[in-house]
């Protein structure tokens, strides 16, 4: 069964607040876990890597089910945010964004909070780890060599 169609839609400033109250319902479960909890470090993260030319809300049957947030780095992609709401998660909506973004070619990274269920889902889609910090799990997805079979 193939996942629901998808739509990307863009960012502006004023959904910040609303972007901000997906992040802390998805990390508040794995922060609670390591005793870092904090809506107002949330807050201030999510301020800090605010930029809405490099996010889109994800649209199913024209509803706001998440958001992702990839940043263009030199020679490669930084995945920031890859959000869902609690109804769209399992769906195959978030491996459709793996999907577009590695569709772009580049190498892509991103970190993932330890004791967090992205874990598993980044691993399953390619990504290996390639460092490991006090709170966070760096990964890394490389594209297939051109002329690999």
């Amino acid at each position: 069964m193939s996942p629901p169609p998808v739509i990307l839609e863009p960012v502006a400033e004023c959904d910040f607040e609303a972007m901000l109250a997906l992040r802390i319902d998805a990390l508040r479960e794995s922060l609670t876990r390591l005793g870092r909890f904090n809506p107002e470090v949330a807050r201030e993260r999510l301020r800090a890597q605010f930029r809405p030319e490099w996010m889109r809300h994800l649209l199913r049957d024209g509803e706001r089910v998440g958001y992702f947030t990839v940043e263009p780095r030199e020679g490669e992609l930084r995945l920031h945010h890859l959000y869902l709401t609690a109804s769209a998660q399992g769906q195959g909506i978030g491996a459709w964004v793996l999907d577009h973004v590695k569709a772009q070619g580049l190498p892509i990274s991103l970190a993932a909070l330890r004791e967090s269920r992205a874990n598993d889902f980044y691993r399953r889609h390619g990504f290996r780890v390639v460092d490991e910090q006090a709170f966070d799990i760096e990964y890394r997805w490389q594209p297939p060599e051109k002329g690999a079979a």
